[in-house]
């Protein structure tokens, strides 16, 4: 089940798109997000064991996610992203790769977090990932390791040329001071299994569209034993969906 929960004054039911009780702009993110997660809570706790907030300019591949979320129980206190460290003792996960929360998280974040000024900011601006990286830790929702087994990143906040291509973004640049745990350059810097790219153009989409889900090299074939809880009428089933 689809749903995009948005910024707009007006609800579009061909998305579909809610609107929410925010106005609009970058300045009121942490406001939308919060609103966000307050409607997926009201309406759609039952529909879905997982929620993923993600930008509109978030390319990202479900199948991996479900894949990746599938030792974990919904029912555990647990977010996944790409992890920064500063700002939030356990990390916080940034906000433009997107970041998924159990069934769990959810409730303690709308139920205990929001519902006290000491745990969440009030305010409707400041840095949304940081803040709801606050709130959560500070209700005991564990900021989860979404590495894969040998240690490659899943969750990225830039498009694979970024993360692929050695020396494309300068050792000085910010994002090498935030990641959480150490990220390689080159084809080791990625999982096989990644979920999500950020800053991806309308072009980039159809881009990464064709090669992930349309081109096969003639000869190559690659044989998976899918798990049966992965296993559904649906091979393109969606797990709820917020978007900022």
């Amino acid at each position: 089940m689809n749903f995009f929960v948005n910024h707009k004054l007006k609800n579009d039911d061909s998305l579909p798109a809610v609107a929410l009780p925010v106005g609009e702009g970058r300045n009121n993110l942490w406001g939308k997000t919060k609103e966000a997660f307050r409607y997926v809570y009201q309406n759609h706790m039952h529909d879905a064991d997982w929620f993923l907030k993600a930008d509109d300019d978030t390319y990202v591949i479900l199948e991996n996610l479900r894949y990746m979320l599938l030792p974990y129980s919904p029912n555990e206190p647990i977010y996944f992203g790409c992890k920064f460290k500063p700002y939030v003792k356990q990390g916080y996960m940034s906000g433009g790769a997107g970041y998924v929360l159990s069934k769990e998280a959810v409730k303690k974040f709308v139920e205990v977090a929001l519902t006290n000024t000491t745990k969440c900011s009030t305010s409707n601006s400041g840095a949304e990932d940081v803040e709801i990286g606050k709130c959560l830790e500070a209700v005991q929702v564990k900021a989860g390791d979404s590495r894969d087994s040998l240690g490659r990143g899943r969750f990225f906040p830039f498009v694979p040329e970024h993360h692929l291509i050695p020396g494309h973004v300068k050792k000085s640049f910010w994002y090498w001071q935030y990641i959480y745990y150490e990220s390689k350059e080159g084809m080791d810097c990625c999982s096989d299994n990644a979920v999500s790219f950020h800053y991806v153009t309308p072009n980039q989409m159809y881009v990464l569209e064709y090669l992930i889900y349309h081109l096969r090299p003639y000869g190559i074939s690659y044989h998976v034993e899918m798990p049966p809880e992965l296993i559904d009428s649906e091979p393109h089933e969606r797990n709820e969906l917020t978007s900022s």
